[in-house]
């Protein structure tokens, strides 16, 4: 049964080493360590997500998901402007993860932002300044912009 179950057969378990990786890394994030890093990173990550994501939806952009979730999915609707997309964000210094279909329904093509404890507010803001440039470019504001004016 060992050798033929494709359980078995196919599948691959962690290293010993990765494994404590990953266990070590829940006890940070649960405070089990003593130094309240994971509580200050975790509060970090919502907080710089709640700012990018504000940030998506004041340039006009369609954005799907929860307010503190690091993964923040906006919307291309057309599949031709995901690589236009990704192409030019590419060349100001962003790298994007475009996703479409059959990840996606074909009119809900998408751009997928990952936002972390470690991005300042400068990071994220230098992120929105780009995405604002290829926004105009690609044509993807579908909403009205709140931006503020000086």
């Amino acid at each position: 049964l060992r050798e033929n179950t494709g359980g078995v057969v196919c599948a691959t378990s962690l290293s010993a080493a990765c494994a404590q990786q990953a266990l070590s890394a829940l006890e940070v994030i649960m405070g089990k360590d003593g130094s309240g890093l994971g509580r200050k990173a975790l509060a970090n990550i919502a907080d710089n997500a709640r700012f990018f994501r504000k940030g998506l939806v004041d340039l006009g952009l369609t954005v799907y998901g929860d307010d503190a979730s690091p993964v923040i999915p906006a919307l291309l609707y057309n599949p031709a402007k995901m690589p236009a997309f990704s192409r030019e964000c590419i060349k100001r210094g962003l790298a994007v993860v475009v996703v479409g279909y059959p990840a996606t329904p074909l009119i809900e093509s998408r751009v997928r932002f990952c936002v972390s404890a470690g991005h300042t507010r400068e990071d994220l803001a230098t992120a929105l300044e780009i995405i604002k440039e290829v926004r105009d470019i690609v044509m993807i504001k579908y909403s009205p912009e709140n931006e503020k004016t000086a």
